[in-house]
């Protein structure tokens, strides 16, 4: 059962959501499409150190929501041939025919889809939808095994769900690692950094110095990683975004 407590409050112009939560740190992030602020605090934390932490921050907040204003967005779709959808990055055209449900990934990056007849957008959006979660269940589970062996952790318990604001999480006392359907869309190798960010947790629950050196060790790159994955296009469906923090928390790109 969910027992954060969530609160609205008005700080120098802007609407600041604020959740108390069971957390170490204070943390502020930005979210899309149009940069909604969110503070969550412990509970210890009082009212006037949350907005202090938020008008220290402000500059850095209005910066963020001018980028995701100008961030490019994923066009509404409806599904039907011509379309252009994303496959692990690639630009793929959907040719949509009349049959038995199918979809397939043809040569020169062709997304076959056969729907019924009469199927509507809704229906041909679910089931994309189940097909992104196929297949990026394939791409996720090596990955999990990959970055087990690698960190000499035990294999968790993970899952596919959309998520409004994280690309991944970890709850390292469950052992468990979501994963955000999204990333079906997304190239390979921002998936590899999710998973090695997620499962880094496991080191340490924190981002804190030994949580950061695992990535640097195991992926040195992964800062541009991070930033090529905040600069692609947002998604269209309001299940999809991606957010940023002005303090690392977990799931979100650090």
């Amino acid at each position: 059962m969910n027992t954060d407590a969530v609160a609205q409050v008005e700080i120098a112009g802007l609407t600041v959501e604020i959740v108390r939560k069971n957390i170490k740190n204070l943390h502020v992030g930005v979210y899309p499409p149009m940069g909604h602020v969110r503070v969550a605090a412990p509970p210890a934390i009082s009212d006037d150190a949350v907005k202090m932490a938020v008008l220290t921050r402000l500059p850095w907040i209005k910066r963020k929501q001018a980028e995701f204003r100008k961030q490019p967005r994923q066009g509404h779709r409806e599904y039907v041939s011509g379309e252009t959808h994303y496959v692990f990055g690639r630009a793929c055209r959907l040719e949509v025919t009349i049959g038995r449900p199918r979809l397939d990934l043809q040569p020169g990056n062709r997304l076959a889809m056969t729907s019924p007849e009469g199927a509507g957008t809704e229906d041909r959006h679910a089931q994309i939808g189940r097909w992104y979660r196929r297949l990026l269940r394939t791409k996720v589970e090596p990955r999990i095994a990959k970055w087990s062996n690698r960190l000499h952790v035990p294999v968790p318990s993970w899952g596919i769900r959309r998520m409004k604001t994280k690309w991944g999480s970890c709850n390292p006392e469950s052992g468990k690692v979501w994963v955000n359907l999204e990333l079906a869309k997304k190239p390979l190798h921002c998936l590899d950094y999710i998973i090695l960010h997620e499962m880094a947790h496991f080191v340490s629950p924190r981002h804190d110095d030994r949580f950061v050196s695992t990535l640097d060790r195991h992926m040195p790159g992964w800062r541009q990683v991070r930033s090529d994955l905040n600069a692609l296009p947002l998604a269209h469906e309001p299940g999809f975004e991606g957010g940023v923090t002005a303090r690392v928390t977990p799931g979100i790109l650090i």
